[in-house]
């Protein structure tokens, strides 16, 4: 039997949620790539950096994460006095399955004098072997603080690795991850639909293949690609990531056409996080009820995993010297 089909007959979902949240002195945090309906009852939506500042500084007792684990570990990680929820412990995601931290260790021994630069989508064990996380949208600033003879391995996305590796003209060692949702865009499809929309700009996360970013008119993250749909010249925007981003954009300019990018058959929904889709009202709704599913993390791995997230967040503020960084422990 579901969760939605044992609530009891006629529940006030939404009206549930917002008398438990008050109760629970409890916020509700959301990313882009979540349902609309979703979106419209969190207190705060945003990306990876958005969300992990936002758990770092929140005064609630209780931090509902709509989002995927890796998320809510990283909430748990910066604050590990508030209870975390995920409304889905199975919402997973590609990249962190890619990323064993037992190989991860090992390739990092390999390399030792390498330090390792890792995107915020992996588990809280591969956070304490990094010496930086990063996001989409950080990961720019961060790259730009490391010295040019600094050796760097970046995983576990091997997309964003190597256009950060472009764009800086930094060689580094990738790791062989790959989203799920950003490999299934394809080239020849979205070349057809550019026909269609003569003079379309297209945005694109850093998470897709290079084949997608070369056709991009800007590239980078969920928020990036929020702020460019706001002040791009044009009625019509094609946006290649994760579609549910579009409800944002049509909130704040509800007057342009946003278009998702497609996949290999010109209209599948593989674009959809599965992951993410884990995630309902009806399962916020018990989390918030019985404060289950809860993040729990061992507390030295946990101070372990903090060390390379404090550095993401300084290091994203500048306020780091470069004599502060070096290989992990």
């Amino acid at each position: 039997m579901s969760i939605e089909s044992a609530l009891p007959t006629g529940t006030d979902v939404l009206g549930e949620i917002d008398r438990l949240k008050r109760e629970r002195n409890a916020v509700i945090l959301a990313h882009y790539y979540q349902k609309p309906q979703i979106q419209d009852i969190a207190d705060f939506v945003g990306d990876s950096l958005e969300l992990s500042r936002k758990a770092a500084e929140t005064d609630a007792e209780v931090i509902a994460f709509c989002g995927v684990k890796f998320m809510a570990d990283t909430a748990k990680i910066l604050s590990p006095d508030k209870i975390v929820v995920l409304p889905d412990i199975d919402a997973g995601c590609s990249l962190e399955d890619s990323c064993p931290p037992e190989k991860f260790k090992a390739f990092r021994e390999a390399h030792p004098d390498h330090i390792a630069l890792t995107y915020i989508n992996c588990s809280t064990e591969v956070k304490a072997l990094s010496d930086v996380i990063v996001t989409s949208s950080s990961a720019e600033t961060i790259i730009s603080q490391i010295p040019e003879s600094q050796k760097i391995i970046f995983g576990p996305d091997r997309h964003l690795g190597g256009y950060l590796s472009r764009k800086f003209g930094r060689e580094m060692l990738l790791w062989p991850g790959v989203c799920i949702v950003h490999e299934a865009f394809s080239e020849t499809e979205l070349l057809k639909l550019k026909a269609q929309h003569p003079g379309a700009p297209v945005a694109a996360h850093p998470e897709c293949p290079p084949a997608i970013i070369d056709h991009a008119d800007y590239v980078g993250s969920t928020s990036g690609i929020l702020q460019f749909a706001k002040t791009f010249d044009g009625d019509t925007l094609i946006v290649a990531t994760e579609p549910h981003i579009m409800h944002q954009m049509a909130l704040a300019i509800p007057e342009k056409r946003f278009i998702g990018a497609p996949g290999a058959d010109g209209n599948c929904n593989c674009n959809i996080c599965p992951y993410m889709a884990l995630n309902t009202l009806e399962k916020l709704y018990i989390a918030l009820r019985d404060l289950e599913p809860r993040i729990e993390i061992e507390e030295g791995l946990r101070l372990a995993a903090r060390r390379s997230l404090d550095r993401m967040l300084e290091m994203a503020s500048g306020t780091v010297g470069l004599g502060d960084l070096g290989p992990a422990a």
